[in-house]
């Protein structure tokens, strides 16, 4: 009974075999990710096979305006990993309380901001991005119901953020386990049953999203042994807001960045019609998946890092940026060669139509060997992260992600025009995506031996940040 109540308590990463830390902590974390990940797998299957492709194209095509609009989220949750991860280490419990406070009610007011500007600019954006007139509607719809019901999501990804910060990342398993299988059997309610169609799948995950976010505030209100939280404790602190915006902003800026060069290549994909829209989809969908282990041990890296440089561990932080690294890498090719094997049997999950199960299976193709690159850049990045060095990560997406992705996609679409493919040929999108992981993990690898994030610690020992 007492190793089941150590399970879901907080982890000290500053002790033990660094790499067995990591793999434990990780774990949970990655069966975490692919469950939050079956929120927009089932949402796709179910509408996929409910109500058509036309369906899973509109929910794929809200994709990237909603990643955008909720890169204050990001930046909250990153600031606060991070900050949580470094005064735990350091075993600043003052500090550690504030810290939580500020992040809640900061969150609270980010939910207000994006329940009044999403409804107000997402129509206007899909029109701007081309969205096809069959499918503009039904995008509009998901995208709303999910701005209005922004609370549960962000409270989600907050809450859970703090208790990975913590070193327990087996709560938040739990919560959003119980939470999946609530969204899924809400998914099939209102859109088999009900036939609310693609609305339908938008309100379930609301709803589940908010549930997963009322137990991972209940399990840090139970705490009390690592920091306090009390209605005191709420009132924003003007540094400690401004060292979570110092850290979480250039995340935030980071997912905006990618954001928006999806936005961009979203509205070259949407030039070549529905069915290759559909397909990108179905791709992204499986993407997620395999992206889930670099994802993963990226966070369990900045918390890993977070944790030992307030306990001023620098070589066991590189002892274990090595190791967690080559697990990585390893994990990647593992799941690079089961989707060169058995792809098309994935993409038979989503439709039965065979030119899109085809088309789709050529697109995974081109980015399959990309995932080793990808777990590279998520490691390192995520010590970096850890360390309070957010900048460099922001950079290297800015130059990979904007500088280089955005003109090779348009570029290959330009010169591959003809009769047969008047707007280029649809596998630009990935082709640019491929070169733009590769050169990012170039890229992190060379900074990170330099090593300039090793003096971005973002507090001294014992010194008091939290103003009341």
């Amino acid at each position: 009974m007492a190793a089941s109540r150590r399970l879901f308590t907080a982890k000290d990463l500053t002790v033990g075999t660094p790499w067995k830390r990591i793999v434990e902590f990780t774990i949970p974390m990655l069966l975490g990710n692919i469950v939050q990940q079956l929120y927009n797998t089932a949402d796709s299957i179910i509408v996929g096979r409910y109500v058509g492709d036309n369906a899973l194209a509109a929910v794929g095509s809200a994709g990237p305006i909603l990643n955008l609009l909720l890169v204050l989220f990001v930046g909250i949750s990153v600031g606060a990993g991070i900050m949580v991860a470094q005064y735990f280490g350091a075993r600043q419990r003052e500090n550690l309380s504030h810290t939580i406070g500020t992040c809640i009610t900061l969150t609270a007011v980010a939910s207000l901001i994006i329940m009044v500007v999403g409804p107000l600019v997402s129509r206007p954006l899909l029109e701007l991005l081309n969205t096809p007139p069959s499918i503009i509607d039904w995008c509009a719809g998901y995208l709303n119901i999910f701005f209005w019901g922004i609370a549960g999501f962000s409270y989600y990804n907050i809450l859970a953020g703090i208790l990975r910060g913590l070193g327990d990342s087996i709560s938040a398993l739990i919560f959003l386990l119980i939470s999946t299988a609530l969204n899924v059997g809400l998914d099939i309610l209102f859109v088999a049953r009900f036939g609310l169609g693609v609305p339908g799948v938008a309100l379930a995950t609301v709803l589940a999203q908010g549930i997963s976010a009322v137990f991972c505030l209940i399990k840090l209100l139970r705490m009390t042994e690592h920091f306090d939280l009390g209605w005191s404790l709420l009132k924003p602190s003007r540094k400690l807001s401004g060292t979570v915006v110092r850290l979480g902003l250039p995340s935030g800026l980071t997912q905006a960045i990618f954001s928006l060069a999806m936005i961009v290549v979203q509205s070259l994909t949407n030039s070549f019609g529905e069915q290759v829209i559909a397909a990108n989809v179905i791709v992204m969908r499986v993407d997620g998946f395999a992206m889930m282990p670099n994802f993963s041990f990226g966070s369990a890296m900045t918390t890993f890092a977070g944790q030992n440089i307030g306990a001023r561990k620098l070589e066991r932080v590189e002892k274990g940026s090595r190791d967690g690294t080559v697990i990585a890498v390893a994990v990647s090719a593992a799941i690079t060669a089961v989707l060169l094997l058995f792809g098309r049997h994935l993409m038979n999950v989503f439709t039965k139509t065979p030119e899109l199960v085809a088309l789709s299976m050529r697109m995974l193709r081109i980015l399959a060997l990309g995932y080793i690159a990808v777990a590279v850049t998520q490691c390192l990045s995520g010590v970096m992260r850890g360390a309070g060095d957010a900048m460099t990560p922001m950079w290297i997406s800015l130059i990979s992600t904007v500088v280089l992705r955005v003109p090779v996609a348009y570029g290959i679409a330009h010169f591959t025009k003809g009769p047969l493919y008047p707007t280029g040929r649809p596998e630009s999108t990935f082709i640019s995506l491929l070169v733009s992981w590769t050169l990012g993990a170039l890229i992190t690898l060379v900074l990170y031996r330099k090593g300039a994030w090793r003096e971005k610690m973002i507090m001294g020992q014992g010194e008091k940040v939290a103003d009341k």
